[in-house]
């Protein structure tokens, strides 16, 4: 049996990295193999490149030419060290953020060429594509107020990412709403505002009816 591939989407401060995991120990649960991965990182590799581009205190020269690089440096990575071989092997892969995430925040959020984008993307990871993407967003003003609460847990922890100003994640969350209506069959809304239990229940909505479709190994 060939895995299924989901990826998890949103803006800063929605909740997915929590949602992927009530959701991967959901499944885990009922007796399927479960990956959880997360991007940028993922593999020794990954990992350095993910410190590089979000926590080093040397990055704060770096140009968006070269943020796009090195995401899809580690994309590419993932893709092949661990991504395609769990999928061949019947696992549920679950990652936190993928190739979408480049359209809206490279693309989008730093006004790279999309046909240039698109391009490097398709380079790093072929014909590996989600079969589900659940897009969790909540408004700006909770997002705001969620990444200084993280900030404030862990003040020693630097993401360069989240120094950007509201005007980027406004068109990082432009670009997710343009990906989602381009592609309704795989981009699946999900509201991230209100008590993580209901939102558990909405990610499990959209999730249910592929799992369940899928024959068992």
């Amino acid at each position: 049996m060939t895995g299924l591939f989901i990826t998890f989407e949103g803006n800063e401060g929605s909740g997915k990295s929590t949602q992927l995991e009530r959701l991967a120990a959901r499944l885990a649960a009922s007796g399927h193999e479960v990956v959880t991965l997360r991007e940028p990182g993922g593999t020794p590799i990954g990992e350095e490149i993910r410190h590089t581009l979000k926590h080093s205190h040397r990055n704060h020269a770096m140009t968006p030419e070269a943020e796009l690089l090195l995401m899809n440096a580690s994309r590419a990575q993932l893709v092949r060290e661990v991504i395609r071989p769990a999928l061949a092997g019947g696992k549920l892969v679950l990652c936190d953020r993928f190739h979408d995430s480049t359209t809206a925040y490279q693309g989008y959020g730093r006004q790279l060429d999309l046909q240039l984008v698109q391009s490097v993307i398709e380079f790093a990871v072929g014909d590996t594509r989600p079969d589900l993407t659940l897009l969790l967003l909540v408004p700006h003003d909770l997002s705001e107020q969620r990444r200084a609460g993280r900030q404030k847990r862990a003040p020693a922890l630097r993401d360069r990412f989240e120094e950007a100003d509201r005007q980027f994640f406004e068109r990082v969350e432009q670009g997710y709403r343009a990906i989602a209506q381009a592609e309704p069959h795989r981009v699946k809304f999900i509201s991230a505002e209100g008590d993580p239990d209901e939102v558990e229940a909405r990610v499990w909505e959209a999730v249910r009816p592929l799992i369940e479709s899928e024959p068992r190994a």
